[in-house]
């Protein structure tokens, strides 16, 4: 056999120099077994019996060519040690003795021939069971979340305990190595405990999936599972380009903030509206300049009778442009969605002595057409994440969405402590207050837990 021969031959029966390395549980393992362990499947030649054993030349070149434990004074059949020559030739170590090599292949080329029929035929009935089965450029991560919680609004008018779920599964595939189309599919039965609501809702879980009416037929379906998200990522130049259906148009963009919120109005670090444009039927793409530096750019429309990007269409653009290293980052954005424009700032600050990041941002909007009724508005929010045992503490304070200027400030705050039970499991107990302005109502309080596994 020539050592180009060889070398061709070497891939295909590679796995059985290390073992089998294969799934016998599905491609008869008995019938590999037997063949392996039998010492009788070809004529010995000129070798007294059917093992090699310390002194056989053959033995002898081997142990000077290799390392490998089983010339380590032990017998060895013919099959194990055409395993290990192979072994040889597939490294190139055999060029080490060119003459060694060569004989030894001679000697033990029924061996080698037999052993790469068999592993021929083992890739063909693999790649027959692999055409019936699942993408394997297709991976599946999922989401699961229980919340129970209890909130006092408006004194005692209110009090009610509640639990809720949520339920996420995620679909990734690649079809080119550097592209990516997402699938995502939830549901979830948001009905209390704050979430929801205008202004004690929670960052947290789903509440459904829209019926896609409007007025008072509009409706969310909790515990209906259906698409909540269609978008394919791929690359143009030097640019990642993203779009799709349900898709935020700030997909690709980069964002600085590390906040750990709960109350949902806390978000973003205070710039909800620029940093985080959201949107329908959209394109976001992104691309880095070098030194830590990256510019996003984004456009959305709203999906319906009237069309999209026309004078009846809801239509929203913005970018935004960061600067991140490992220990401090912050983000500009600006974004013009509906009757308003927004500008805003985001931040993080992770000190190297301390195992805590500091996060905080703020957010103007200024609309098109001031009113009595239409002004300037304008929110915030800071953060504090540390490393408290072996959980996450995190404490954030700031305007409860965005204020008017002629409004009275409203605050929120909440406090938790994320704990991780394992890596696909954490507790997260947590309370918040909602300042009321009005006189006449109480400040909202709430309390509660939820516990998430990934998957």
């Amino acid at each position: 056999m020539k050592l180009f021969q060889k070398l061709i031959a070497a891939p295909a029966i590679i796995s059985l120099a290390s073992g089998f390395a294969v799934n016998a549980a599905e491609i008869n393992s008995k019938d590999l077994s037997d063949y392996s362990n039998s010492n009788n499947l070809v004529s010995l030649g000129d070798f007294k019996s059917d093992t090699l054993f310390p002194g056989d030349w053959a033995y002898d070149s081997l142990k000077d060519l290799t390392n490998s434990p089983k010339f380590n004074g032990n017998s060895v059949t013919r099959l194990e040690a055409a395993a290990e020559l192979n072994n040889l030739i597939a490294g190139g170590e055999g060029l080490m003795n060119g003459a060694q090599i060569d004989r030894l292949s001679d000697e033990l080329g029924s061996e080698l021939a037999i052993m790469k029929g068999r592993v021929d035929g083992l890739e063909a009935r693999v790649n027959g069971i692999e055409a019936g089965g699942f993408s394997d450029t297709t991976t599946m991560s999922g989401t699961a979340g229980f919340l129970i919680g209890a909130e006092s609004l408006d004194g005692n008018a209110n009090e009610a305990v509640m639990a809720e779920y949520f339920f996420e599964i995620d679909l990734n595939t690649s079809f080119t190595g550097e592209d990516n189309l997402n699938i995502e599919i939830e549901t979830g039965n948001h009905s209390g405990a704050g979430v929801g609501k205008d202004k004690e809702g929670l960052d947290w879980g789903s509440s459904g999936v829209s019926n896609g009416l409007t007025g008072e037929n509009a409706a969310n379906l909790p515990d209906v599972l259906a698409i909540s998200d269609v978008n394919y990522t791929f690359p143009v130049g030097n640019w990642k380009v993203a779009v799709g259906d349900s898709m935020d148009a700030s997909k690709t963009w980069p964002n600085a903030c590390a906040m750990n919120n709960i109350v949902d109005n806390l978000g973003d670090c205070g710039a909800a509206n620029s940093v985080d444009l959201s949107g329908d039927v959209s394109l976001s793409a992104a691309t880095g300049f070098g030194d830590g530096w990256e510019l996003g750019l984004g456009v959305s429309s709203e999906s319906g009778s009237t069309g999209l990007f026309n004078k009846e269409s809801s239509d929203s653009y913005g970018f935004a442009v960061g600067y991140e290293t490992d220990t401090y980052g912050f983000t500009a954005a600006y974004s013009d969605k509906d009757s308003y424009s927004y500008a805003g700032l985001t931040a993080f600050y992770s000190p190297e002595s301390i195992p805590t990041t500091f996060s905080g941002g703020f957010e103007f909007g200024t609309p098109e057409t001031e009113t009595s009724t239409v002004k300037d508005k304008s929110q915030w929010a800071f953060g504090i994440s540390s490393e408290v045992g072996e959980g996450t503490l995190s404490f954030n304070l700031g305007t409860n969405g965005a204020i008017a200027e002629n409004a009275a400030d409203e605050l929120a705050y909440d406090l938790s402590y994320e704990y991780p039970i394992n890596d696909s499991m954490s507790v997260t107990p947590f309370i918040y207050i909602v300042e009321e302005s009005s006189a006449s109502k109480d400040d909202a309080v709430g309390i509660g837990a939820s516990v998430m596994f990934s998957f």
